[in-house]
């Protein structure tokens, strides 16, 4: 009875989830907002001007006000925007989905120059005597309304301003709060207003030696801690006045953005298929706890009000891939156990606790690198991360516990018992658990990867070599995110005749220098301009094109400024993401293992590079995105082989030889290849179907995944471990391998 209740609890447990999942998901996927990429949103046109006549507008004024803008619509890293300098003394901000544009513009053009001033409009102190980062939203104790508390640098000098303020005597000892006090304001003519400018005005009767203060005026709460955010993002150190706004059109359109859901959904479909295939029945629970993990990803996401953008997308698949690889390494412990003549149940144990220890090394290191990309990364690299850590967390709960306990229920109720086979098992390769160990073979047949590592070094030299060359040559075809210009992208509800197009665009005096089609079916057509053109231009362009195919065109103007930076800090937090990585593999393994595991990351990287100059296919910020995903993808493959690597070195106890070392070697990538590719393969089949199912405009989005992919599986199985062969053997003899004194992780008991 109690091992029949067992299986009722799975299949209850499975009912609440199909049921809640089926019901809710519609609801979910609605309320994901949805990032400029993939939908449309506001956009507005800023002339900075000068705060006072001695202020020059330089390069390096128009970028620290770019990085402001930044961090206020940026700060959780889940609110991607565009913020491009334009000229001289523009600024272009486009935000994804904004409903109230009045509220968009609030906080974008206020220069949150904080002042306190008397009322004879004196100032007395000033932004830079507030703590940095020190402003939150709280409440009054006594009248619990909303306020906005901050910190200042120096009691003594507040103490100095009250004094001199409770001096003034009534009515005139009042300490007047400003933001962005101009010249010629004053605080007698705004006091007489139904809505004056300054913030606050307490009166002051005491002298004050504290460094609290408290900000009180007639807030909400989502108004004060918007008031505090721009106060800890800093002061603009210009004034911006608004001159054009308009609404974006969608970057890949309606109709796009469905073929990529589509894609999805046919991608995921697949994924499910090959598992259930590929590992039976286990498969087939697998495949329960990968949708639960997507819809549970969705959901955390749209709890935490994230905006779902290209680079989402490809933290998704990343995390998609990162849940199949849990279950695949999990599965072929299974397999390994039940071959070697184990029962179900005692595979099942042994298999869950020696997979939980690569699964965890595994996730750890890839979390460290998107930790450290949410830190140091900004826009998109910062969206990429934050999807990209939830993916993380959500795959590693569904894999190890979701997928333990489904099983658990089936294991414990005895009815695999006489079931090997449910495992993908077959019964000709279970040995009596009486024989001798087995060396593990591939495709039944013994393989000695190792033996030809030579030839792997060769012929990846030559690659690197041929690569390096034609980057000399070709370099790399820049896309409009790194180089001045504009782009339109000209949208109908059929074929579009380029001819036409392009006679259009000549009418109005503007001569594209790429003018292609795009779309399913060339409803589509993308023209690339190398200069930025006006705002006159841009309005004539809107309106014709508005009335010839009755759409707004999608208009992109630019600087490389924004693009130069996202790269810049991508590279920067890519780097410390590295250091972190070999201190941890490090700790768990040994400095070599790091080392090697960044190098064939670096690897991955340079091949993504030149296959990009080979082509001259358009290099723009989503292939950033890409290379992060496979950044991700190479280091979680690499630690699987390095973890079972350092297992086997332990069943040895004590490594001396090099002759020994290679046999482990070999070993552990023969142990490692069936889930390596399985999970590779997996990963490709989502990839693949967004290839050739989604809209052109990921196109090469998709294929530098691919291209990564491809790149990553071969140097985690034929480069990473054999550099470390040759590179650890060296000194073998004066310092042997002994990983017996290391504490093994155990799994969580199910």
């Amino acid at each position: 009875m109690k091992k029949r209740g067992r299986l009722v609890a799975f299949f209850l447990i499975v009912l609440i989830f199909g049921t809640l999942i089926g019901t809710t998901t519609t609801g979910v996927t609605k309320n994901i907002s949805l990032g400029l990429d993939l939908q449309g949103g506001f956009e507005v046109l800023y002339e900075v001007e000068p705060i006072d006549e001695e202020q020059e507008i330089t390069r390096g004024l128009m970028e620290g006000t770019v990085q402001t803008l930044n961090d206020r619509v940026n700060r959780l890293g889940i609110s991607e925007s565009v913020i491009n300098i334009e000229g001289e003394n523009r600024i272009r901000v486009q935000l994804a989905g904004v409903e109230n544009q009045q509220e968009a513009r609030d906080m974008l053009a206020t220069s949150a120059q904080l002042s306190f001033r008397d009322v004879n409009d004196v100032e007395l102190l000033d932004g830079s005597d507030v703590k940095p980062g020190s402003a939150k939203q709280d409440f009054d104790q006594t009248t619990n309304q909303p306020i906005v508390s901050l910190k200042l640098n120096d009691a003594n000098k507040f103490g100095e301003v009250t004094t001199e303020i409770k001096d003034m005597g009534p009515p005139d000892n009042l300490l007047v709060i400003w933001m962005d006090f101009q010249e010629g304001d004053s605080f007698k003519e705004e006091i007489l207003k139904e809505e004056p400018k300054f913030v606050s005005a307490p009166s002051v009767d005491q002298t004050l030696h504290t460094t609290d203060v408290m900000i009180t005026g007639d807030f909400t709460v989502e108004s004060a801690k918007a008031l505090a955010d721009i106060i800890n993002s800093g002061s603009l150190p210009v004034h911006m006045n608004e001159i054009f706004s308009t609404s974006v059109g969608a970057q890949f359109g309606e109709q796009a953005l469905n073929d990529t859901v589509f894609a999805g959904i046919v991608g995921i479909g697949l994924v499910v298929l090959f598992l259930i295939a590929v590992y039976r029945f286990t498969g087939f629970i697998a495949s329960i706890n990968l949708i639960i993990y997507t819809y549970l990803v969705l959901v955390v996401f749209m709890a935490m009000n994230g905006v779902l953008t290209l680079s989402g997308i490809a933290a998704l698949i990343l995390g998609v891939g990162m849940a199949v690889d849990a279950n695949v390494i999990t599965f072929e412990r299974y397999k390994e156990e039940l071959r070697s003549g184990k029962s179900v149940k005692a595979a099942f144990q042994a298999g869950s606790k020696n997979s939980f220890r690569t699964i965890l090394d595994a996730n750890i290191t890839t979390m460290i690198a998107a930790v450290v990309l949410f830190i140091f990364g900004t826009s998109s690299v910062k969206g990429f991360a934050t999807m990209l850590i939830i993916s993380i967390l959500v795959s590693f709960i569904t894999a190890v516990f979701g997928t333990r306990l489904f099983l658990s229920f089936w294991v414990k109720s005895g009815f695999l018992k006489n079931r090997k086979t449910w495992f993908g098992v077959k019964n000709k390769e279970i040995k009596d658990i009486a024989e001798p160990e087995r060396e593990p073979k591939l495709f039944n047949r013994e393989v000695n990867i190792v033996k030809h590592r030579k030839k792997f070094f060769v012929f990846t030299g030559i690659l690197l070599v041929a690569g390096f060359a034609a980057l000399a040559i070709f370099k790399i075809n820049p896309g409009i995110d790194f180089t001045s210009g504009s782009r339109i992208e000209v949208i109908a509800d059929e074929p579009i005749d380029i001819e036409e197009v392009e006679q259009t665009f000549s009418d109005l005096g503007v001569e594209a220098s790429s003018l292609v089609p795009s779309g399913e079916n060339n409803e589509l057509a993308v023209a690339r301009f190398d200069t930025v053109l006006s705002d006159t231009e841009i309005t004539e362009i809107q309106q014709t094109f508005n009335e010839k195919y009755g759409f707004d065109p999608g208009i992109s103007i630019v600087s490389p400024i924004v693009g130069e930076e996202l790269v810049k800090n991508a590279v920067y937090a890519v780097a410390i993401a590295a250091v972190f990585i070999i201190i941890y593999v490090a700790f768990r393994f040994e400095l070599i293992f790091g080392v090697t595991a960044v190098l064939a990351l670096l690897h991955d990287v340079l091949i993504m590079l030149f296959a990009f100059s080979i082509t001259q296919i358009e290099f723009d910020i989503t292939i950033v995105s890409a290379i992060l995903t496979i950044i991700g993808y190479s280091i979680n493959n690499t630690i699987v082989i390095f973890d079972r690597v350092r297992e086997n070195i332990q069943f040895e106890k004590r490594v001396t030889s090099n002759k020994v070392l290679a046999r482990i070697i070999n070993k552990s990538i023969i142990q490692s290849f069936t889930r390596t590719m399985n999970t590779t393969i997996s990963t490709l089949i989502a990839i693949l179907a967004f290839l050739v199912l989604g809209t052109s405009s990921i196109f090469t989005f998709t294929l530098a995944l691919v291209i990564g992919l491809v790149a990553g599986t071969y140097s985690s199985l034929f480069l990473a471990a054999q550099v470390w062969l040759v590179w650890r053997g060296k000194n073998l003899k004066e310092k042997p391998l002994d990983f017996r004194k290391k504490k093994r992780v155990e799994g969580p008991q199910v």
